[in-house]
């Protein structure tokens, strides 16, 4: 078998990330995807609809792109638009591009579309009024495709600042220069993007790739290429985890190993004070550096876990004895350290944790170990590792694996959220009746209907929860809103606190009234309130909106997916009967209260 053969042999099972494409040769690369095109039939029924728009030749992005999302299991019919045609596309109302109806489009704009510049020695007054034309023309492009196209996800590439310096040195300190008018419209592309618009920050991949590198103007001249054709990989990549993001394919949790991953040495052979962190020796300050940006990653919502072979109380000493450890007990929300072997300790941080295996990323230095989790948990993303520490913070940053499309302040507090669950395990263990247990949780919730940055929240829950999700149905915060004006629309969210922590929005729910008939069009919860009595409250909140609207009936519908099937008996066991394939219903004067345990702050 040859190594296309290989590769694409992985790629089709969908067990070929980012970080492992990222890994073999352009050519075998090129290849590839030229193969892939071939090969290709039609994407069939749930294919992702993808239009890339760019202002250069883009058939080889999207030929690679298209192999990157198949190595992640996504399957996607590709749209692609002419040279130099992203306002042909979006201002022609008959457009290919919209009869396409694309889900998510890609829009690769480059420096030479800034077609003004300002003249040297301009004054503040006519650089900003330049910069506002500028943005003027971005605006328009995302409001007809956000008029045209409700709830299509717009990736906006921000623009490379080209190396050449026609005022050589003053480029970077005057504010009339080329150079510094583009990042100037790179700031406000960063501060003024609507809902449903996500920056693409291509100036960082060219930076990173060496502009040197990145531009290639012999090919730009010849074909119309954007960038290097060596860059390919690493800009389809970083897209590729976007678009993966969007889709639902959301990374939460780093799962770290211990000996020669986090410190030099082996705790168990060289006790806690053997192991090297020593900020004064070379080595030690590279396992440090690697320390530091795991704790930065925790400090935006990742969840960190420890998977290691390794007697527990002797793993755990470094934590609690060593004082140039960094990362401390308090930060891992699981910890896992025995001889088990690594594939099945994973699925118990998954489990332990509430997360689909799919959400892990998996950090260790023994290739072997990450070769069997490869194997045997494709869907895990398993970041290759090279021999020098020094690199490890920079491997796991190149795996583009935490790259979500927004943050919010639930993000930021999910790490205590799941520290927190050790404390509600103790608490547990302590309760013979789960009843009791389920009291002594001391839990309040609010039921209300989502404003302002509520609904940015709402928005992400429904854009991102899988388990727990009768239809997996995805709409924008902009089609949220625009429910919001419907009277016969109900959008419902619930927060939850308890003892020990404040969860905010954990369940959303979006019901839709026709005639006497209440229709739940979207019922999802977060995984991390399983078994605490939420799906019982957010049932009490559909009865009383069905009640409200005088609907005589609650009809719902159960949409099985790969990873849903937690809840496909939720429908008969609430009691609602069978009336059609996958659709359920139950009578507004069958319901029957259940008591779920939490006390409410508020219903509106």
């Amino acid at each position: 078998m040859s190594a296309v053969d290989e590769i694409l042999e992985k790629v089709i099972a969908g067990q070929a990330d980012a970080s492992y494409l990222m890994g073999q040769e352009l050519t075998l690369l090129l290849k590839l995807s030229s193969r892939i095109k071939k090969q290709k039939g039609e994407p069939g029924e749930g294919a992702l609809r993808i239009a890339v728009l760019g202002s250069y030749s883009i058939q080889h992005f999207c030929m690679m792109l298209d192999a990157f999302l198949l190595g992640m299991g996504i399957k996607a019919c590709i749209y692609e638009g002419e040279y130099d045609g992203i306002k042909l596309d979006v201002l022609n109302d008959d457009s290919a591009f919209y009869e396409f109806k694309p889900q998510m489009t890609l829009i690769l704009m480059d420096h030479r579309d800034i077609r003004t510049l300002p003249p040297c020695l301009a004054g503040e007054e006519e650089i900003e009024s330049l910069l506002g034309d500028t943005m003027r023309q971005f605006d328009l492009i995302w409001d007809r495709i956000g008029e045209r196209l409700p709830g299509c996800r717009i990736f906006q590439t921000n623009i490379v600042v080209p190396p050449e310096r026609p005022l050589g040195n003053l480029e970077g300190g005057v504010p009339y220069s080329h150079s510094e008018f583009f990042r100037r419209i790179n700031h406000e592309l960063a501060v003024s993007r609507r809902e449903g618009v996500n920056i693409v920050d291509m100036e960082y991949i060219a930076s990173y790739t060496g502009k040197r590198l990145w531009f290639d103007q012999a090919s730009y001249f010849m074909s119309k290429t954007g960038y290097s054709v060596d860059a390919l990989p690493f800009v389809c990549a970083s897209f590729a985890r976007l678009i993966g993001t969007a889709y639902g394919r959301v990374y939460k949790c780093l799962i770290l190993d211990l000996d020669n991953t986090i410190w030099d040495g082996v705790v168990g052979d060289d006790g806690y004070e053997g192991i090297n962190l020593n900020p004064h020796d070379a080595v030690g300050e590279a396992f440090r550096y690697f320390q530091s940006y795991v704790l930065e990653l925790k400090k935006r919502g990742v969840i960190l876990a420890v998977c290691s072979k390794n007697d527990e109380d002797i793993a755990k000493e470094p934590f609690e004895k060593n004082p140039d450890m960094l990362l401390k007990l308090s930060d891992i929300a699981c910890f896992i350290a025995n001889w088990d072997d690594k594939v099945q300790n994973i699925k118990r941080i998954a489990a332990s944790l509430n997360i689909g295996t799919d959400s892990l990323v998996f950090v260790d230095d023994n290739p072997a170990e990450r070769e069997i989790v490869r194997r045997y948990l494709p869907e895990v993303m398993v970041v290759e590792l090279p021999e020098d520490p020094s690199f490890y913070a920079r491997a796991v940053d190149e795996s583009n694996a935490f790259s979500w499309i927004e943050l919010t302040k639930e993000d930021l507090e999910r790490t205590g959220t799941y520290a927190a669950n050790a404390e509600r395990e103790k608490l547990l263990d302590s309760f013979v009746d789960y009843d009791d247990y389920l009291m002594a949780l001391d839990m309040e919730a609010e039921v209300g209907e989502p404003e302002g940055p509520q609904l940015k929240r709402f928005a992400q829950l429904i854009n991102k929860s899988n388990q727990f999700n009768l239809r997996t149905k995805r709409y924008s915060e902009d089609e949220l809103l625009s429910m919001k004006s419907d009277t016969d629309v109900r959008l419902i969210y619930i927060d939850l606190r308890d003892k020990f922590s404040e969860y905010g929005i954990i369940s959303c729910l979006i019901l839709k009234r026709s005639g006497e008939e209440c229709f739940i069009d979207t019922w999802l919860m977060s995984c991390r309130v399983l078994k605490r009595g939420v799906e019982l409250l957010a049932y009490d909140a559909i009865y009383e909106a069905a009640r409200d609207w005088g609907c005589k009936r609650i009809k719902g519908e159960y949409i099985p997916t790969r990873k849903n099937s937690m809840v496909k008996d939720l429908y008969p066991e609430l009691g609602f009967m069978e009336c059609g394939e996958r659709l359920y219903q139950t009578e507004l004067k069958d319901y029957k209260k259940r008591d779920f345990h939490i006390r409410l702050s508020t219903i509106s």
